[in-house]
Parts: C-alpha cells; structure tokens; sequence
C-alpha cells in the first residue's frame, strides 16, 4: 500500500477523489432530504385540503353517510368524536395506524335522547362560558390549521404509507368532531428511491471521472519535476557540473524550483573550479620552494662545503608560511566560525606594529567581536603588504563610525590601480609590481585577510591614502552592549 500511494501524483489523486467522494455523499444526502421535506409536504398538504373538504361538510350539517370525501379510493378519512369514537371511515379502509384510533368500523348511532343537553350545555358537555375561551370554535366553524402524522392505510386490500392532516370542526348538531385524512407517500417513495438510485450509479463514475482528471493533470503538471530529476540523475552519473535542468515556460513553483537548482549548480560549480584552481595554484607555489630546498639538500650531500644554510632556512620559513596560510584558508572555506570574544583593535594595532620601523598608529579604544587570533592576522597581512610598497611611512588609524569600528592601512608608495583593487584579493594573484619586488610572498595575505572579514560580518576594501598610496579600510560591527552576540 505504501508503494501504491508512494508518488505525488497518486497521493494527490487519492486525496481529491477522496475530497469530492465527501462532497458528493453530503450534497446526496442534503438533496434526499430536502426532496423528502419537500415531497412529505406535499402529501400533507394535500391531505389537509381533503380534510379540510370532509369538515367544511360537517360544518354544512351534511349527513355522515352523505359525505363526498368518504369514497376516494386513495384518501383515506376518519371523523372520530372528542371521546375518540369513530364516526365515520372510508369504504373499504380495512387498517390503520398513525392517527390516534385504529379503529375502521363506526360505532352504532347515538339515540336522540343522548344527543340532548341539559341546562343550555351542548353536546360536548361544554358550558356557554366555555365557548368563550381561547380555543373554543362557534358551531359550524372549523379550526385553522392541521396536526400531521405518518402512519399506515389498508384500503381495498392494499396497504400504503401516508400523510394524515388532523382537522377540528365544530358541527352544529355534534359537537367538536375531528377528521383525519390521508394522502399517500408513495409519489414520496418513489422519488426518493430513484434519486437515491441516481446518485448510486452517477457517483461512482463522477468519482472515476474526478480521479482521471486528476492522474492526468498531476502527472502533466510532475512531467517538467520529473524532467529535472532524470537531468539531476545524468549530472550525478557524469559528475559534469556545467550542465542545467531544463526550466519550463512558466511562472509556477516547479519553474522557480528548476531556476533555483540551476543557480545551486552554478553556485557548486564555482566552488568546485575555485577548489580546483586553489589545488593547482597551491601545487604550483609548494613546489618552488620544495624544489629549492631539495636542491640545496642534494648539493650538501655531495659537496658538504656548499651548503647555503641561511637559504635553506630561508626556504622552510617560506614552506612552513605557505602551508599555514592554506591551513587558515581551507579552515575558512570549511566555514569555521570566529571565536565570540572581545577584541581591542587599538590595542591589537598596537602589538602587530610593534618591532616595525616607519610604522605610526593612531587609535581609539574600540572593541569587537571575533577571533583575536584570526583579526590579528588581518592587521599583520595588511601592515605586510603595506611594507612591501611603502617608500617612507605607513600609518595605522583605529576609529569609530557609527555602529561599526574602521581599521585604515595607509602607505604613500604608488597606490593600486582602479582596475586591481578587487583583483588582488583573489588567491594567488600578485600585480606586477608586487611581484618584481616580492620575496617570497604566494599571494594570499590580502585574500585571507577579507575572508577573514567577512567571517566577522565585516567589509576589507582598498582604496587611495591621501599620500596618494595605497589604503585598506577593514570595516568590523562593535561590540557593543546593544549588540548582545557575536556575528554569525
């Protein structure tokens, strides 16, 4: 079963076939019995119009066996007295049920004697004060109104449900009689039973019609998920990141999800190549100074008189800066979170330009969250790269503005052009210049130093000194009270 119901598109069939299976069964059932109402009703009303018809009779002073309304065939009519004594029924009315006196025999005639009243009371035994009262009818003045129940009939051997109207008159010679007469259900019956029979054969196959409108529209609407599944599927088999899954013509879910998973493909391919091209780039500068090292090893073994041990040193040095910078950067691509502490960049600016020569440093006392070890190692790239291209002086500034504290590394050598000033914090990239007069260096400082930034939420941007230099602003939020946590 789980297997059966186990795609979209089956689980969405089932739900709206489901769905409307409700909906049908109560809008049935809501019309069976409002027909039903509707049909019951009208057999009542027709019921009461024969009573009606019987009593205005009665009222008329019209003999019991002179009443028209005594021989329909399928209305059935009983007069009982306000004992309950059966006057009069139907010819041929064999049973009944329902209307208060089974009884379908008339019972013998009163005498005149008993039909006399003593003292001014009528027949009923009612006093001319009764006749006053609220309910009280006048002689020949029949009630407005019916009382109605259900029941049974056997007329000429037939038996039948009907509706009986129950109708009060109040005869001149009899007193208060009440007629009860019927009308048949079985019009009622029928209808319901062939609406019921309907709605038995029509449903099912509206539901099986539902149901395939329902397969067919899912799976078309599932036809372009499916198309970027079978792609998603070959790109994972070809481990070929270049290729997209096809985006349908539309402005639905399914197309902003195919755009989605293009820009995730993209956004992975980006990263694979920038992996890719950091592996060569760092094979390519490992090798140099291992290469160097090796040499100078290789000549000490032969001609131990030649080795260049300030060389070799040099080199290792050179190694060993190399590898902890692709430590620090393989570290940060692996998304290592900084260290939630307070951090002085004063005082930090301070201890990275100490031993420094041409170094000024002008600070305020500013703190942020981070890592010191991390932001210490961005002031130190920073005053590096500034050494290396500076003439005379570098300065160091510490401020605040705003919400956020600014570390500016100015130096008046020539500056960076317009063009490179994003350029040179990609890895691996050394300007011209920097490398004629680089000694050593991989060209990582500066890329380092702004992913470091912008793992602390910050900004590292480069720009003109006013000595017309270079200068590096990095830009860092406060650590500030209203702060509450470090940056993600």
């Amino acid at each position: 079963m789980s297997r059966l119901f186990g795609s979209v598109r089956s689980r969405a069939t089932l739900g709206a076939t489901l769905v409307v299976a409700v909906a049908l069964v109560a809008a049935g059932a809501a019309v069976l019995l409002s027909l039903r109402a509707n049909l019951t009703g009208e057999a009542g009303t027709r019921a009461e119009r024969s009573a009606q018809a019987v009593a205005s009779e009665l009222a008329a002073r019209t003999p019991l066996d002179k009443l028209s309304g005594l021989d329909a065939e399928d209305t059935p009519v009983q007069i009982v007295d306000e004992d309950g004594v059966l006057l009069a029924a139907s010819e041929d009315l064999e049973r009944i049920s329902g209307t208060g006196t089974p009884e379908v025999t008339p019972a013998p005639a009163r005498s005149d004697g008993d039909d006399d009243g003593d003292d001014g009371d009528d027949r009923s035994g009612r006093s001319d004060d009764d006749d006053r009262d609220d309910d009280s009818l006048a002689p020949g003045e029949i009630a407005q109104g019916a009382s109605y129940t259900n029941g049974t009939a056997t007329v000429d051997g037939d038996t039948e449900d009907y509706r009986f109207a129950a109708v009060e008159v109040e005869t001149p010679d009899r007193g208060r009689l009440t007629v009860h007469a019927g009308a048949p259900l079985a019009a009622e019956h029928s209808a319901v039973g062939t609406a019921l029979t309907s709605m038995l054969i029509g449903f099912p196959l509206l539901l099986g019609v539902v149901a395939a409108v329902t397969w067919l529209v899912t799976g078309r609407a599932l036809r372009p998920v499916e198309g970027i599944r079978r792609e998603m599927a070959a790109i994972t088999a070809s481990e070929d990141l270049r290729r997209r899954v096809p985006e349908p013509a539309t402005h639905d879910e399914i197309a902003r999800l195919a755009r989605t998973t293009n820009a995730t493909l993209a956004a992975l391919e980006s990263s694979v190549e920038r992996q890719r091209r950091f592996v060569a780039d760092a094979s390519h500068e490992l090798r140099s100074p291992i290469a160097s090292l090796r040499t100078q090893l290789e000549v000490a073994a032969a001609h131990p008189e030649l080795l260049d041990v300030d060389g070799a040193v040099e080199d290792t040095v050179r190694l060993q800066n190399l590898a902890a910078d692709l430590l620090l950067l393989a570290r940060l691509d692996a998304g290592e979170r900084p260290a939630g502490t307070r951090v002085d960049l004063a005082a930090l600016a301070r201890e990275a330009a100490a031993g420094r020569e041409s170094v000024t440093v002008d600070a305020e006392a500013v703190e942020v969250y981070g890592s010191r070890g991390q932001l210490g190692r961005v002031l130190a790239n920073l005053l590096d790269n500034a050494q290396r291209h500076a003439r005379e002086r570098i300065t160091v500034s510490v401020r605040r503005e705003g919400d956020q504290a600014v570390v500016g590394v100015a130096d008046d050598g020539d500056g960076v052009a317009d063009a490179d000033r994003e350029r040179i914090f990609e890895r691996f990239v050394r300007l011209d210049a920097a490398r004629s007069r680089d000694e050593g260096g991989a060209g990582l400082g500066l890329a380092i130093a702004r992913d470091v930034a912008v793992r602390h939420g910050g900004t590292l941007t480069a720009g003109a000194a006013p000595a017309g230099g270079a200068l590096f602003e990095l830009r860092l939020p406060l650590a500030g009270a209203d702060r509450g946590t470090p940056p993600a």
